[in-house]
């Protein structure tokens, strides 16, 4: 009965520093990816695509771009503000489309 009580905590010992080795894998890739998105570099309203500025007027009315960068990538990422005093960054490709962050 030792034995199977040894070979249980053993068990569940060894299962638990797995779990905890992904975890730390897992934060690592997050933090690297943080770090590819931030590459934008600043650029004016006029090089910003139509699509880009449609799909803003189209889903926030009223708002307001405070500033535009762009990346390597050719992701636009635009400083927003609502009309409501909110504000916020937007990710965009070329069409208009959201990036996921």
């Amino acid at each position: 009965m030792k034995k199977v009580f040894i070979t249980a905590v053993f068990a569940l010992g060894s299962l638990t520093a797995f779990a905890q080795e992904e975890q730390a894998t897992e934060a690592q890739d997050a933090a690297t990816e943080a770090v590819a998105q931030d590459d934008f570099s600043e650029i004016a309203m006029e090089e910003v695509p139509e699509a880009v500025t449609a799909m803003i007027e189209t889903n926030y009315p009223g708002a307001t771009v405070n500033s535009a960068a762009k990346n390597e990538a050719g992701h636009y990422k635009l400083e927003v503000s609502l009309e409501d005093g909110t504000s916020g960054a937007l990710i965009l490709d070329e069409e208009g489309n959201a990036v996921e962050q």
